[in-house]
Formats: C-alpha cells, sequence, structure tokens
C-alpha cells in the first residue's frame, strides 16, 4: 500500500460511560493475526473481572483478516458494531478491545449497539489516527550558510521532515514520495545553486496526523 489509515503508533485507550455502565475503548496497531490476539490476551488479563471484554480488528492491505467477537454480549451487538466503525473510517491493521463494567441498568440491543459504536469512535478520535504514507527517505546536506534558506523551503513544502544533523554541514532527513524525487532535488539545486548534496535512502512509512 502506498498510503493508510490506522491508530497513533502507541496506541491507548479511553472510557466512556453510559446509564453506569463504563466502557473501556483500547485500541493498537497491529500487523498480524497472532499481535491482535496477544494484545487481546493482555486486556482480558488486566480487565479480568469485567463484564465483557468485546473485540474487532481487521489486518492486511485489503482487511484481508477480519474479526468480531461480542463476549457473551447478545448477538451483533458489540463486536460487529465496533468493527463497523473501523470499516466507516477504513483503518487498517488496528485492533480494538471494549471492555465493559456492567452498571445495573439493561441496554437493550439498540442501546448496546450505540453504546459500543461510541465507545470505538470517541475512543480513536480521543487517541488519535494516522495516514501511513509509503516515502523515501532523502538526505539534503548543505552548509550552514545555506541551512536558514533549505529550512524555510522545507517549512513552506508539504514534506514531513523527519530529522536534522548538524555536523561539519547541516543534513535535513526528509520522506519524500518516490515519484517526487527528482523534483525536490531539481528544486533544492536551483535553490542552493548547486551547493547540495544529496543522499537517498530506502523506501519508509511516515505516519502524518489526520482528522477523525
Amino acid at each position: 500500500m502506498i498510503e493508510y489509515r490506522t491508530v497513533v503508533a502507541q496506541g491507548g485507550t479511553h472510557e466512556i460511560d453510559v446509564k453506569g455502565s463504563r466502557f473501556i475503548c483500547n485500541a493498537k496497531r497491529v500487523f498480524s493475526e497472532a499481535e491482535a490476539i496477544e494484545f487481546i490476551e493482555a486486556i482480558r488479563k488486566e480487565h479480568y473481572k469485567a463484564t465483557h471484554n468485546c473485540v474487532a480488528f481487521q489486518i492486511g492491505d485489503n482487511n484481508e483478516i477480519q474479526r468480531a467477537l461480542d463476549d457473551g454480549e447478545p448477538s451483533g451487538t458489540a463486536g460487529v458494531p465496533m468493527l463497523e466503525v473501523l470499516k466507516q473510517r477504513d483503518l487498517k491493521n488496528i485492533v480494538v478491545v471494549v471492555t465493559r463494567y456492567f452498571g445495573g441498568t439493561k441496554l437493550g440491543s439498540g442501546g448496546l449497539i450505540r453504546a459500543y459504536s461510541s465507545a470505538v469512535s470517541e475512543g480513536l478520535d480521543t487517541i488519535g489516527q494516522v495516514e501511513r504514507k509509503l516515502q523515501t527517505q532523502l538526505a539534503i546536506e548543505v552548509a550552514y550558510t545555506l541551512s536558514g534558506k533549505v529550512e524555510h523551503w522545507i517549512e513552506e513544502s508539504t514534506y514531513q521532515l523527519l530529522d536534522t544533523s548538524y555536523l561539519a554541514d547541516v543534513t535535513f532527513h526528509l520522506g519524500i514520495p518516490t515519484n517526487e524525487l527528482d523534483k525536490v532535488q531539481n528544486s533544492l539545486i536551483n535553490l542552493t545553486s548547486g551547493q547540495v548534496k544529496f543522499e537517498i535512502g530506502d523506501e519508509i512509512y511516515v505516519d502524518l496526523p489526520i482528522n477523525a
């Protein structure tokens, strides 16, 4: 995939209250079913006294691996609504577990669907989502006298600054869409009158923040 959306790298947790019941959403980025199961088991161990630990995940370039588990809630009222949120947001390589501590008031099927959907939606809004774009690493080395000009060019561009190193010269490390490498190099050659060195690195995924 050139780009896809998922949860932030560190994952996170968020809790909501629905008529006295606690719904705790935990989300994590995963790349295999084994990773997802390991995370699910860790949450179940942490919340072993909970009434339910419901699960949804989808993994793969085309969401080849999908699961939705109700964990004792009425069929179709927890895992499937949770998975639908992931589908609607087009999120990949993600697992969510919503832990419920029953608060004494039954919610009914409709109420459960809304509660589990809201737990995931609000959880993802709070935890954060990113767009992962496949980019080529480009190191741009210039003299200190030109670094301000290049830094300004980077700030005005749409490219992601990954790192900056200050040694004998200044080196800016950028993430560049592969098909734009020539354009970027030509622009910087013109900007510096040719006083620039480039080193093209590997292709990597760069995380760019997005709105929910």
